[in-house]
Protein backbone atom coordinates (compact mmCIF):
# COMPACT_ATOMS: atom_id res chain seq x y z
CA UNK A 1 0.00 0.00 0.00
CA UNK A 2 1.55 3.61 -1.08
CA UNK A 3 0.85 6.37 1.39
CA UNK A 4 -0.11 9.71 -0.12
CA UNK A 5 2.31 12.25 -0.20
CA UNK A 6 1.71 14.71 2.45
CA UNK A 7 1.87 18.48 2.28
CA UNK A 8 4.82 20.71 3.40
CA UNK A 9 4.01 22.60 6.51
CA UNK A 10 5.30 25.24 7.81
CA UNK A 11 5.43 26.61 11.42
CA UNK A 12 6.70 30.18 12.89
CA UNK A 13 9.25 29.00 15.79
CA UNK A 14 7.54 30.44 18.63
CA UNK A 15 4.06 28.55 17.77
CA UNK A 16 6.16 25.57 17.39
CA UNK A 17 7.37 25.93 21.13
CA UNK A 18 4.10 26.31 22.19
CA UNK A 19 2.18 23.71 20.37
CA UNK A 20 5.10 21.09 21.51
CA UNK A 21 4.55 21.82 24.81
CA UNK A 22 0.27 21.49 24.42
CA UNK A 23 0.94 18.05 22.66
CA UNK A 24 3.19 16.87 25.62
CA UNK A 25 0.64 17.81 28.36
CA UNK A 26 -2.10 16.05 26.77
CA UNK A 27 0.09 13.12 26.23
CA UNK A 28 -1.59 11.12 28.88
CA UNK A 29 -4.88 11.49 28.17
CA UNK A 30 -5.09 11.83 24.04
CA UNK A 31 -2.31 10.34 23.29
CA UNK A 32 -2.86 9.72 19.38
CA UNK A 33 -3.94 13.31 19.30
CA UNK A 34 -0.40 14.15 20.88
CA UNK A 35 1.62 11.92 18.70
CA UNK A 36 -0.12 13.38 15.59
CA UNK A 37 1.00 16.33 16.32
CA UNK A 38 4.31 16.13 17.49
CA UNK A 39 4.45 14.23 13.71
CA UNK A 40 3.34 17.17 12.51
CA UNK A 41 5.46 19.53 13.85
CA UNK A 42 8.81 16.92 13.47
CA UNK A 43 8.18 17.35 9.38
CA UNK A 44 7.50 21.16 9.56
CA UNK A 45 10.18 23.77 7.80
CA UNK A 46 10.32 26.52 11.23
CA UNK A 47 10.45 30.01 10.45
CA UNK A 48 10.29 33.28 12.17
CA UNK A 49 7.25 34.89 12.21
CA UNK A 50 8.73 37.43 9.81
CA UNK A 51 10.02 34.96 7.17
CA UNK A 52 6.40 32.18 7.60
CA UNK A 53 5.29 32.45 3.60
CA UNK A 54 1.61 33.86 2.87
CA UNK A 55 -1.38 31.20 2.92
CA UNK A 56 0.29 29.33 6.12
CA UNK A 57 -2.47 28.39 9.01
CA UNK A 58 -0.69 30.08 11.82
CA UNK A 59 -2.70 30.16 15.11
CA UNK A 60 -5.13 33.01 14.99
CA UNK A 61 -5.49 32.50 11.71
CA UNK A 62 -8.66 32.23 9.83
CA UNK A 63 -9.61 29.19 7.55
CA UNK A 64 -12.07 28.25 4.87
CA UNK A 65 -11.82 24.70 4.42
CA UNK A 66 -13.85 21.83 2.64
CA UNK A 67 -14.48 18.72 3.60
CA UNK A 68 -14.19 16.50 0.38
CA UNK A 69 -16.03 13.44 1.55
CA UNK A 70 -18.84 15.57 2.14
CA UNK A 71 -18.62 18.47 0.64
CA UNK A 72 -18.94 20.73 3.53
CA UNK A 73 -16.97 23.96 3.70
CA UNK A 74 -16.12 25.66 6.77
CA UNK A 75 -14.98 28.92 7.84
CA UNK A 76 -12.91 28.68 11.52
CA UNK A 77 -10.32 30.56 13.48
CA UNK A 78 -7.48 28.19 14.68
CA UNK A 79 -7.20 28.84 18.55
CA UNK A 80 -5.27 27.88 21.60
CA UNK A 81 -7.55 25.69 23.87
CA UNK A 82 -8.66 28.69 26.28
CA UNK A 83 -10.00 30.61 23.55
CA UNK A 84 -12.10 28.25 21.59
CA UNK A 85 -15.77 28.56 21.39
CA UNK A 86 -17.03 26.27 18.40
CA UNK A 87 -20.12 28.61 18.49
CA UNK A 88 -17.69 31.50 17.51
CA UNK A 89 -16.25 29.41 15.04
CA UNK A 90 -12.62 29.42 17.36
CA UNK A 91 -11.42 25.61 16.73
CA UNK A 92 -8.96 24.67 19.52
CA UNK A 93 -5.25 23.14 17.84
CA UNK A 94 -6.15 20.05 20.47
CA UNK A 95 -8.93 19.61 18.09
CA UNK A 96 -8.70 16.85 15.45
CA UNK A 97 -9.43 19.81 12.81
CA UNK A 98 -7.40 21.97 14.32
CA UNK A 99 -4.46 19.87 14.59
CA UNK A 100 -4.83 18.70 11.22
CA UNK A 101 -4.90 22.53 9.47
CA UNK A 102 -1.84 23.87 11.26
CA UNK A 103 0.64 24.62 9.03
CA UNK A 104 -0.92 24.01 6.14
CA UNK A 105 -1.17 26.23 3.27
CA UNK A 106 -3.80 27.60 0.89
CA UNK A 107 -4.17 25.01 -1.86
CA UNK A 108 -2.91 22.02 0.10
CA UNK A 109 -5.39 18.79 1.24
CA UNK A 110 -4.72 16.49 3.97
CA UNK A 111 -6.10 12.74 5.07
CA UNK A 112 -7.06 13.60 8.39
CA UNK A 113 -9.05 11.57 11.13
CA UNK A 114 -11.96 13.10 12.38
CA UNK A 115 -12.77 12.56 16.24
CA UNK A 116 -14.09 9.17 15.15
CA UNK A 117 -10.85 8.21 13.56
CA UNK A 118 -12.69 7.94 10.59
CA UNK A 119 -10.48 9.78 7.75
CA UNK A 120 -11.42 12.66 6.07
CA UNK A 121 -9.74 15.42 3.27
CA UNK A 122 -9.94 18.64 4.20
CA UNK A 123 -8.60 21.32 1.48
CA UNK A 124 -7.93 24.81 2.42
CA UNK A 125 -10.12 27.20 0.07
CA UNK A 126 -8.50 30.31 1.81
CA UNK A 127 -6.33 31.67 5.19
CA UNK A 128 -6.52 35.02 6.29
CA UNK A 129 -3.33 35.98 8.58
CA UNK A 130 -4.10 36.72 12.40
CA UNK A 131 -4.80 40.87 12.97
CA UNK A 132 -1.75 42.43 14.14
CA UNK A 133 -3.51 42.36 17.95
CA UNK A 134 -3.12 38.53 18.08
CA UNK A 135 0.67 38.60 16.81
CA UNK A 136 2.21 39.63 19.99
Amino acid sequence: MTTPSLPQLHIIDSEYDLIADLALRIDASQPELSSRLMTELERAQVHAAADIPAGVVTLNAQVDFIDEGSGARRSVQLVLPADADIESGKVSILTPVGAGLIGLSQGDSILWPDREGHPRTLRIVSVSPPAAACLA
